[in-house]
Protein backbone atom coordinates (compact mmCIF):
# COMPACT_ATOMS: atom_id res chain seq x y z
CA UNK A 1 0.00 0.00 0.00
CA UNK A 2 1.18 3.84 -0.87
CA UNK A 3 0.16 6.58 1.04
CA UNK A 4 -1.18 9.91 -0.74
CA UNK A 5 -2.86 12.96 -0.12
CA UNK A 6 -6.41 12.02 -1.53
CA UNK A 7 -8.71 14.82 -1.49
CA UNK A 8 -6.23 17.33 -0.42
CA UNK A 9 -4.42 17.81 -3.66
CA UNK A 10 -6.27 19.24 -6.74
CA UNK A 11 -8.04 16.71 -8.91
CA UNK A 12 -6.05 17.23 -12.00
CA UNK A 13 -3.03 16.31 -10.09
CA UNK A 14 -4.29 12.87 -9.27
CA UNK A 15 -1.93 10.15 -10.47
CA UNK A 16 -3.14 7.18 -12.32
CA UNK A 17 -2.73 4.94 -9.47
CA UNK A 18 -4.75 6.75 -7.07
CA UNK A 19 -7.83 6.85 -9.59
CA UNK A 20 -7.90 3.36 -10.92
CA UNK A 21 -6.35 1.71 -7.05
CA UNK A 22 -8.54 0.82 -4.08
CA UNK A 23 -7.98 2.83 -1.15
CA UNK A 24 -8.31 2.16 2.62
CA UNK A 25 -7.32 5.23 5.55
CA UNK A 26 -4.29 5.34 6.74
CA UNK A 27 -5.17 5.17 10.88
CA UNK A 28 -8.54 4.91 12.67
CA UNK A 29 -10.54 7.45 14.23
CA UNK A 30 -13.41 7.81 16.44
CA UNK A 31 -16.41 10.07 16.75
CA UNK A 32 -18.85 10.32 19.49
CA UNK A 33 -22.26 12.13 19.20
CA UNK A 34 -25.95 11.60 19.47
CA UNK A 35 -28.44 10.60 16.75
CA UNK A 36 -30.76 12.50 14.63
CA UNK A 37 -33.77 9.53 15.65
CA UNK A 38 -32.85 7.46 18.84
CA UNK A 39 -31.33 10.48 20.39
CA UNK A 40 -29.06 8.45 21.90
CA UNK A 41 -24.86 8.98 22.08
CA UNK A 42 -23.03 6.91 20.01
CA UNK A 43 -19.31 5.96 19.63
CA UNK A 44 -18.11 4.57 15.84
CA UNK A 45 -15.11 4.02 15.40
CA UNK A 46 -13.47 3.94 11.61
CA UNK A 47 -10.67 2.01 10.61
CA UNK A 48 -8.24 0.62 7.96
CA UNK A 49 -9.57 -2.44 5.74
CA UNK A 50 -7.97 -4.88 3.16
CA UNK A 51 -8.68 -4.78 -0.30
CA UNK A 52 -12.09 -6.05 -2.12
CA UNK A 53 -13.21 -5.41 2.25
CA UNK A 54 -15.75 -2.93 1.20
CA UNK A 55 -17.54 -0.87 4.19
CA UNK A 56 -18.90 -3.43 6.74
CA UNK A 57 -20.88 -2.07 9.97
CA UNK A 58 -19.83 -4.31 13.31
CA UNK A 59 -22.35 -3.07 15.65
CA UNK A 60 -21.55 -3.70 19.04
CA UNK A 61 -24.30 -5.78 20.90
CA UNK A 62 -25.08 -6.47 25.01
CA UNK A 63 -23.34 -9.25 26.33
CA UNK A 64 -20.25 -8.58 24.61
CA UNK A 65 -21.57 -9.97 21.28
CA UNK A 66 -21.71 -8.11 17.83
CA UNK A 67 -22.91 -8.43 14.19
CA UNK A 68 -22.11 -7.22 10.94
CA UNK A 69 -24.15 -5.38 8.22
CA UNK A 70 -22.46 -4.89 4.94
CA UNK A 71 -23.34 -1.47 3.52
CA UNK A 72 -24.55 -2.67 0.71
CA UNK A 73 -28.10 -1.84 -1.02
CA UNK A 74 -29.45 -5.24 -0.55
CA UNK A 75 -29.80 -4.84 3.13
CA UNK A 76 -31.25 -1.77 2.75
CA UNK A 77 -34.39 -1.37 4.88
CA UNK A 78 -36.95 1.57 4.61
CA UNK A 79 -36.95 3.36 8.41
CA UNK A 80 -38.58 7.69 8.64
CA UNK A 81 -35.92 10.05 7.42
CA UNK A 82 -32.98 8.13 7.18
CA UNK A 83 -31.01 5.36 5.53
CA UNK A 84 -30.81 2.29 7.07
CA UNK A 85 -29.60 -1.32 6.82
CA UNK A 86 -30.39 -4.42 8.87
CA UNK A 87 -28.81 -8.09 8.65
CA UNK A 88 -30.48 -11.01 10.73
CA UNK A 89 -32.63 -8.59 12.86
CA UNK A 90 -29.40 -6.12 13.27
CA UNK A 91 -30.09 -2.51 12.44
CA UNK A 92 -28.07 0.24 11.81
CA UNK A 93 -29.27 3.64 11.32
CA UNK A 94 -28.59 7.17 9.71
CA UNK A 95 -25.26 6.24 7.65
CA UNK A 96 -26.02 8.04 4.62
CA UNK A 97 -23.91 10.97 6.01
CA UNK A 98 -20.49 9.05 6.38
CA UNK A 99 -21.47 6.59 3.27
CA UNK A 100 -20.96 9.74 1.48
CA UNK A 101 -18.19 11.19 2.51
CA UNK A 102 -16.14 7.66 2.69
CA UNK A 103 -17.63 7.41 -1.01
CA UNK A 104 -16.60 10.99 -2.48
CA UNK A 105 -13.29 11.15 -0.78
CA UNK A 106 -12.49 7.72 -2.16
CA UNK A 107 -12.31 5.45 0.29
CA UNK A 108 -13.39 2.22 -0.63
CA UNK A 109 -12.62 -0.16 2.04
CA UNK A 110 -13.14 0.37 5.75
CA UNK A 111 -14.87 -1.08 9.22
CA UNK A 112 -17.24 0.89 11.16
CA UNK A 113 -17.76 -0.22 14.72
CA UNK A 114 -20.90 1.40 16.23
CA UNK A 115 -21.96 0.96 19.94
CA UNK A 116 -25.65 2.12 19.27
CA UNK A 117 -28.50 1.64 16.71
CA UNK A 118 -27.90 5.04 15.22
CA UNK A 119 -24.59 6.86 14.08
CA UNK A 120 -24.55 10.29 15.58
CA UNK A 121 -26.08 13.82 13.74
CA UNK A 122 -23.69 16.23 14.98
CA UNK A 123 -24.45 19.48 13.16
CA UNK A 124 -26.73 17.63 10.40
CA UNK A 125 -23.78 18.01 7.84
CA UNK A 126 -21.34 15.75 6.60
CA UNK A 127 -17.93 17.78 7.58
CA UNK A 128 -17.38 16.37 10.74
CA UNK A 129 -16.63 12.72 8.51
CA UNK A 130 -14.94 14.73 5.82
CA UNK A 131 -13.06 16.06 8.58
CA UNK A 132 -11.70 13.19 10.03
CA UNK A 133 -11.07 11.14 6.54
CA UNK A 134 -8.94 13.81 5.80
CA UNK A 135 -7.15 14.05 9.11
CA UNK A 136 -6.69 10.15 9.06
CA UNK A 137 -5.81 10.08 5.44
CA UNK A 138 -6.25 7.67 2.33
CA UNK A 139 -3.65 4.93 1.32
CA UNK A 140 -3.76 3.61 -1.95
CA UNK A 141 -3.92 -0.29 -2.35
CA UNK A 142 -2.75 -2.91 -5.01
CA UNK A 143 -5.97 -3.77 -6.17
CA UNK A 144 -7.96 -2.14 -9.03
CA UNK A 145 -10.88 -0.18 -8.15
CA UNK A 146 -13.90 -0.82 -10.49
CA UNK A 147 -16.54 0.88 -11.12
CA UNK A 148 -19.82 1.04 -12.07
CA UNK A 149 -20.77 2.84 -15.62
CA UNK A 150 -23.80 3.67 -16.62
CA UNK A 151 -24.88 2.24 -20.26
CA UNK A 152 -28.66 3.73 -20.79
CA UNK A 153 -30.87 5.72 -18.69
CA UNK A 154 -32.93 4.58 -15.76
CA UNK A 155 -35.44 6.71 -13.98
CA UNK A 156 -38.48 6.29 -10.99
CA UNK A 157 -40.84 8.78 -10.23
CA UNK A 158 -43.56 9.04 -7.50
CA UNK A 159 -45.87 12.31 -8.22
CA UNK A 160 -43.32 15.70 -8.82
CA UNK A 161 -40.58 13.62 -6.93
CA UNK A 162 -38.71 12.69 -9.61
CA UNK A 163 -34.72 10.98 -9.93
CA UNK A 164 -32.99 9.51 -12.82
CA UNK A 165 -29.41 8.51 -13.92
CA UNK A 166 -28.29 8.55 -17.34
CA UNK A 167 -24.12 7.70 -19.26
CA UNK A 168 -21.57 10.46 -18.00
CA UNK A 169 -17.99 10.74 -17.22
CA UNK A 170 -17.79 10.26 -13.19
CA UNK A 171 -20.34 11.42 -11.07
CA UNK A 172 -22.44 14.55 -11.96
CA UNK A 173 -25.62 15.32 -9.97
CA UNK A 174 -28.20 17.87 -10.36
CA UNK A 175 -30.65 18.65 -8.21
CA UNK A 176 -34.42 21.13 -7.26
CA UNK A 177 -36.35 20.95 -4.62
CA UNK A 178 -39.23 24.20 -4.81
CA UNK A 179 -40.00 24.94 -1.10
CA UNK A 180 -43.04 27.64 0.22
CA UNK A 181 -41.58 30.92 0.80
CA UNK A 182 -38.11 30.13 -0.25
CA UNK A 183 -39.03 29.35 -4.06
CA UNK A 184 -37.20 26.89 -6.81
CA UNK A 185 -34.06 25.80 -5.18
CA UNK A 186 -31.13 24.64 -7.48
CA UNK A 187 -27.47 22.86 -7.66
CA UNK A 188 -25.44 20.90 -10.19
CA UNK A 189 -22.14 19.92 -9.96
CA UNK A 190 -19.34 17.23 -10.39
CA UNK A 191 -18.58 15.10 -7.38
CA UNK A 192 -15.19 15.16 -6.27
CA UNK A 193 -13.15 14.76 -3.14
CA UNK A 194 -12.38 18.69 -3.45
CA UNK A 195 -16.45 19.28 -4.49
CA UNK A 196 -18.03 17.48 -2.20
CA UNK A 197 -16.18 19.18 1.13
CA UNK A 198 -16.80 22.41 -0.19
CA UNK A 199 -20.15 22.28 -2.08
CA UNK A 200 -22.12 19.69 -0.25
CA UNK A 201 -20.78 18.19 2.67
CA UNK A 202 -21.49 21.64 4.65
CA UNK A 203 -25.21 21.34 4.08
CA UNK A 204 -27.92 20.15 6.85
CA UNK A 205 -30.36 18.12 7.24
CA UNK A 206 -33.33 20.11 6.80
CA UNK A 207 -37.18 20.59 7.85
CA UNK A 208 -39.96 22.65 9.23
CA UNK A 209 -39.32 23.98 12.74
CA UNK A 210 -42.89 23.41 13.84
CA UNK A 211 -43.06 19.86 11.95
CA UNK A 212 -39.60 18.94 13.56
CA UNK A 213 -40.34 19.87 16.70
CA UNK A 214 -44.07 18.07 16.72
CA UNK A 215 -41.71 15.25 15.33
CA UNK A 216 -39.57 15.19 18.46
CA UNK A 217 -42.50 15.40 20.97
CA UNK A 218 -44.23 12.55 19.03
CA UNK A 219 -40.45 10.29 19.24
CA UNK A 220 -40.27 11.48 23.16
CA UNK A 221 -43.58 10.53 24.15
CA UNK A 222 -44.21 6.88 22.38
CA UNK A 223 -39.73 6.51 22.85
CA UNK A 224 -40.23 5.40 19.41
CA UNK A 225 -36.71 6.65 17.26
CA UNK A 226 -38.00 9.40 15.61
CA UNK A 227 -36.55 13.23 15.30
CA UNK A 228 -35.78 12.52 19.30
CA UNK A 229 -32.18 14.47 18.42
CA UNK A 230 -33.36 16.77 16.38
CA UNK A 231 -33.08 20.59 17.03
CA UNK A 232 -31.67 23.93 15.75
CA UNK A 233 -28.14 22.04 16.81
CA UNK A 234 -28.66 19.11 14.63
CA UNK A 235 -30.23 20.60 11.67
CA UNK A 236 -31.61 23.51 9.29
CA UNK A 237 -34.64 24.51 10.87
CA UNK A 238 -37.08 26.59 7.96
CA UNK A 239 -39.11 28.50 9.95
CA UNK A 240 -41.28 30.75 7.32
CA UNK A 241 -38.87 32.50 4.85
CA UNK A 242 -35.61 31.85 6.95
CA UNK A 243 -33.26 29.17 8.22
CA UNK A 244 -33.07 29.77 12.44
CA UNK A 245 -29.43 30.80 12.07
CA UNK A 246 -29.00 31.54 8.30
CA UNK A 247 -28.33 29.58 5.81
CA UNK A 248 -24.70 28.17 5.48
CA UNK A 249 -24.52 27.74 1.57
CA UNK A 250 -26.77 29.23 -1.11
CA UNK A 251 -29.62 26.73 -2.09
CA UNK A 252 -28.41 24.51 1.20
CA UNK A 253 -31.75 22.36 1.21
CA UNK A 254 -31.18 21.04 -2.35
CA UNK A 255 -27.39 20.70 -1.83
CA UNK A 256 -28.31 18.61 1.13
CA UNK A 257 -30.92 16.25 -1.12
CA UNK A 258 -27.82 15.69 -3.06
CA UNK A 259 -25.69 14.81 -0.48
CA UNK A 260 -27.90 12.01 0.28
CA UNK A 261 -27.70 10.99 -3.06
CA UNK A 262 -24.47 10.71 -3.02
CA UNK A 263 -24.15 8.44 -0.08
CA UNK A 264 -27.65 5.96 -0.66
CA UNK A 265 -25.90 5.43 -4.35
CA UNK A 266 -22.84 4.20 -2.44
CA UNK A 267 -24.64 1.22 -1.08
CA UNK A 268 -23.84 0.35 -4.74
CA UNK A 269 -20.32 -1.16 -3.41
CA UNK A 270 -18.53 0.29 -6.61
CA UNK A 271 -18.44 3.72 -7.30
CA UNK A 272 -21.00 4.71 -9.77
CA UNK A 273 -20.18 7.17 -12.70
CA UNK A 274 -23.40 8.75 -14.34
CA UNK A 275 -25.17 11.81 -14.69
CA UNK A 276 -27.98 12.01 -11.97
CA UNK A 277 -31.31 14.54 -12.39
CA UNK A 278 -33.08 15.09 -9.07
CA UNK A 279 -36.22 17.03 -8.32
CA UNK A 280 -37.68 16.55 -4.72
CA UNK A 281 -35.90 13.61 -4.01
CA UNK A 282 -35.32 11.38 -1.06
CA UNK A 283 -34.23 8.41 0.69
CA UNK A 284 -37.17 5.95 -0.36
CA UNK A 285 -36.60 7.54 -3.96
CA UNK A 286 -32.97 7.27 -4.21
CA UNK A 287 -33.04 3.35 -2.86
CA UNK A 288 -35.81 2.71 -5.74
CA UNK A 289 -33.73 4.01 -8.27
CA UNK A 290 -30.48 2.22 -7.01
CA UNK A 291 -32.78 -0.76 -7.35
CA UNK A 292 -34.13 -0.37 -10.17
CA UNK A 293 -30.14 0.43 -11.86
CA UNK A 294 -28.81 -2.78 -9.84
CA UNK A 295 -32.03 -4.79 -11.54
CA UNK A 296 -31.19 -4.43 -14.64
CA UNK A 297 -28.58 -5.89 -15.72
CA UNK A 298 -28.01 -4.11 -19.27
CA UNK A 299 -28.27 -0.66 -17.91
CA UNK A 300 -25.06 -0.61 -16.32
CA UNK A 301 -21.27 -2.50 -16.19
CA UNK A 302 -18.37 -2.77 -13.80
CA UNK A 303 -14.87 -2.03 -15.35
Amino acid sequence: MTPDSGSASPAASRTTAQATSQATLARPFALSGRGLHTGARATVRVSPAPAGHGILFRRQLKGGRSAEVPALWPFRVSQPLCTAIQRDGVLVRTIEHLMASLSALRIDNALVEIDAEELPIFDGSAVPWCTAIREAGRVAQEAPRRRIRVRRPVAVADGRRRLSIAPGEGLFVSGHVALAHFGPLDWAGPVTPESFVAELAPSRSFGRYLRAMAGRAYGTVTRKPFLRGCGPHSAALLLRGRVIGGMRLPAEPVRHRLLGVVGDLALAGHPIEGRVEAAHTGHELNHALLAKLMADEGAWELV
